[in-house]
């Protein structure tokens, strides 16, 4: 399911025995555009603390309750490696923290999961605490602080991120939403990540290989958009892009991908 990542900050979190808090924000990575952790906000229970929560550890999102299962105990939670809250994420915290979980390191491999191009929950216990070389150092990113960047076409600005769309079954960020308004009598589109050439980190700008009028003419996103197949189709057909969905096939099998709403 596709969700927006507005939408899912302050949904419930609930672990294996009650509630741990609510979700905060994410850190992607800039590689793959794929969230890598969820940030709880825990009230009173953990202080100080920056809890982070795999992909690996999330099972279920609801709209209907606004909750997210997490396949974790408090316990577990609060005996995981401590990350100040006003430190960054560095890559021996994450091999610390993937070590305590038993979990596969997502950057030791060549696909978006490491060794898989998608989640693995039934993976083999780990052996070796680091099997695999570094195939790449991942820069993780705050959602909230890309929220702003501005969107530069091959031939002018034409928009700022407002929003993410979060593929919930392998928690890849399929789509930047970008309010163009400010630039002309616009709209509100999409993006997708695959379509970046770079990022320019310290002038808060995304790069896209797309003319101002190709944007410009893309097809409308709306709140009330039921963002369906048909409509991610007609989305890459006006780009003359392939779809996500087929570059993630795997022989005969395909990446599963529910066809519900966007919500």
């Amino acid at each position: 399911m596709l969700c927006k990542a507005k939408t899912l900050a302050g949904y419930e979190l609930n672990s294996l025995d009650g509630e741990i808090g609510r979700v905060k924000e994410f850190y992607f990575d800039d590689k793959y555009w794929t969230i890598r952790y969820l940030v709880a906000s825990t009230g009173t229970w953990l202080p100080g603390r920056a809890v982070l929560i795999s992909p690996y550890a999330l099972r279920t999102v609801s709209e209907n309750s606004e909750t997210v299962s997490v396949q974790l105990t408090k316990k577990q939670i609060e005996d995981s490696p401590s990350l100040d809250s006003d430190k960054p994420v560095s890559q021996q915290f994450e091999e610390t923290y993937h070590d305590y979980y038993g979990w596969p390191m997502y950057w030791g491999g060549s696909y978006m999961w490491g060794n898989y191009p998608y989640l693995v929950f039934d993976h083999e216990p780990l052996t070796d605490a680091h099997p695999h070389k570094s195939h790449w150092n991942p820069h993780l990113r705050s959602t909230k602080a890309v929220l702003g960047y501005h969107i530069q076409g091959t031939d002018g600005e034409i928009g700022h991120v407002t929003d993410y769309i979060i593929d919930d079954q392998n928690w890849a960020i399929r789509y930047l939403v970008v309010d163009t308004r400010n630039w002309w009598p616009g709209k509100m589109i999409l993006i997708s990540p695959k379509w970046i050439e770079s990022v320019s980190w310290d002038a808060s700008k995304v790069f896209v290989n797309l003319t101002c009028e190709d944007i410009k003419n893309s097809p409308e996103f709306t709140e009330e958009t039921m963002l369906r197949r048909q409509y991610e189709e007609d989305l890459h057909q006006h780009y003359k892009r392939k779809g996500y969905w087929l570059d993630e096939s795997f022989g005969e099998i395909e990446v599963p991908r529910s066809n519900a709403a966007l919500y």
